[in-house]
C-alpha cells in the first residue's frame, strides 16, 4: 500500500461558472436536476451569487479555496462540479476521469493543474489519465462516482451509467485501493447517479442513506466496512437524501478544526438529534445554493475538489503523464 493519506483536506478547488445552466445531456441519469424554470441567464446570475457565497463561507471558516474562472468556450454548463473530472492525492498524483456526457469532457483542463503548481505551490508528481475509457463507453466520474476512504484506501462506489466496473478497477489498481461496490436506488427504484449523493465519509463519522442499498448483503457489506474502519454511522432518510444531506463534505480548517460543509437545504432537512451529532464531530459551514441544486442536480460536495497535494517550495516542472 502507498503512504497513508489524511482523510481531510484543508484546501479545495472551485470553478466559478460563466455559462451555468441545467445540462440536457446529464438529465437522463440524474433525477435530481432540471427543475428550474429560469432562463440560462437567470440560472447563471443566481448560481454565480450562490457560488461566491459558498466561497466566502468556506474561507471565513478557515478553508483554503482556490477559485479558477470557467471559460466561455467551450460551453461547459456543469463546470461548477470539478470533483467529477479530477482528484488530487497526497502522493502528488492527479487523476483525470472518464465522463459520460460529451459536453462535460471538455471540463478537463490541464492549465488548472499547472496553475495549482505555478501559482499556489502545490506539488504534482504524475497525472494518471483514465479518460481513455470513454472510447469504450465506460465512465467513472471522480469523487462523485467514488467516496474515498483515503486513510484505509477503500473506494465506495454505487454502480450506474456514470460509475462502471472497468474504470473503477483501473483506478483501484493504479492507486492501490480496495473497492466496495454496490447498487443504490432512489425511492422509485431508479439507480442513483453518484455515490456522493448516497454517502459522505469523514475522519470518524460516516453519513449514509443505507435504505437506498436495497440488497441486504450489499448493505451489510458497506456498513460492516465502515464499522471495521472505526466509523460512527449517521443514517439518513430518503427525504434527506433528496435534500442533498448525503452530499456534505468534511474538511480540515487551517487551525486544525474539523468542519462539515453542506447546503442550506441539506441542513434544514436534518433533525435536531442529527445536527447535534454533526456539531459534536466538528463545526458546520452552511450556504444557500438552491439554484445550483435545482438546476444542475448537485450540491456542495460536488462543487469542491479536495486538494490533498503536497506543498512544494520550488514549482515543479511539467508533470509526467501516464496512460495508454
Amino acid at each position: 500500500m502507498t503512504e497513508q493519506s489524511p482523510q481531510l483536506a484543508d484546501s479545495v478547488l472551485m470553478i466559478r461558472p460563466v455559462r451555468f445552466e441545467s445540462n440536457p445531456l446529464t438529465a437522463e441519469s440524474n433525477r435530481f436536476q432540471g427543475r428550474s424554470a429560469m432562463s440560462m441567464e437567470g440560472q447563471q446570475r443566481q448560481a454565480l451569487g450562490e457560488f461566491d457565497g459558498l466561497v466566502a463561507a468556506l474561507r471565513g471558516a478557515g478553508i483554503g479555496v482556490v477559485v479558477v474562472d470557467d471559460t466561455m468556450e467551450p460551453h461547459t454548463p456543469d463546470s461548477i462540479f470539478p470533483n467529477n473530472w479530477v482528484s488530487f492525492h497526497a502522493d502528488g498524483r492527479v487523476v483525470l476521469y472518464p465522463m459520460e456526457a460529451e459536453n462535460r469532457r471538455t471540463e478537463r483542463r490541464e492549465d488548472i493543474i499547472e496553475e495549482l503548481v505555478d501559482r499556489h505551490g502545490f506539488q504534482v508528481t504524475e497525472i494518471v489519465d483514465l479518460s481513455h475509457h470513454e472510447r469504450a463507453g465506460q465512465h467513472l466520474e471522480g469523487t462523485g462516482s467514488m467516496v474515498l476512504d483515503r486513510v484505509n484506501h477503500i473506494a465506495y462506489a454505487c454502480l450506474s451509467s456514470r460509475t462502471q466496473l472497468e474504470p473503477l478497477g483501473d483506478f483501484a489498481q493504479r492507486l492501490d485501493y480496495d473497492v466496495v461496490a454496490f447498487d443504490a436506488v432512489d425511492r422509485d427504484g431508479v439507480p442513483i447517479y453518484h455515490t456522493n449523493v448516497v454517502m459522505s465519509l469523514g475522519e470518524e463519522l460516516a453519513v449514509i442513506c443505507d435504505a437506498a442499498i436495497r440488497r441486504v448483503e450489499q448493505r451489510s457489506a458497506v456498513l460492516q466496512s465502515l464499522a471495521n474502519t472505526g466509523h460512527d454511522i449517521l443514517t439518513l432518510s430518503y427525504d434527506q437524501l433528496e435534500a442533498f444531506a448525503g452530499n456534505m463534505l468534511e474538511l480540515r480548517a487551517r487551525d486544525g478544526r474539523r468542519l462539515v460543509a453542506m447546503s442550506q437545504q441539506a441542513y434544514e432537512s436534518l433533525t435536531e438529534k442529527q445536527l447535534q451529532r454533526l456539531q459534536a464531530n466538528g463545526g458546520l459551514v452552511v450556504a444557500n445554493i438552491d439554484t445550483i441544486e435545482t438546476s444542475a442536480g448537485g450540491s456542495v460536495r460536488c462543487m469542491l475538489a479536495e486538494i490533498h497535494l503536497p506543498r512544494s517550495k520550488v514549482p515543479e516542472t511539467e508533470p509526467r503523464k501516464s496512460g495508454p
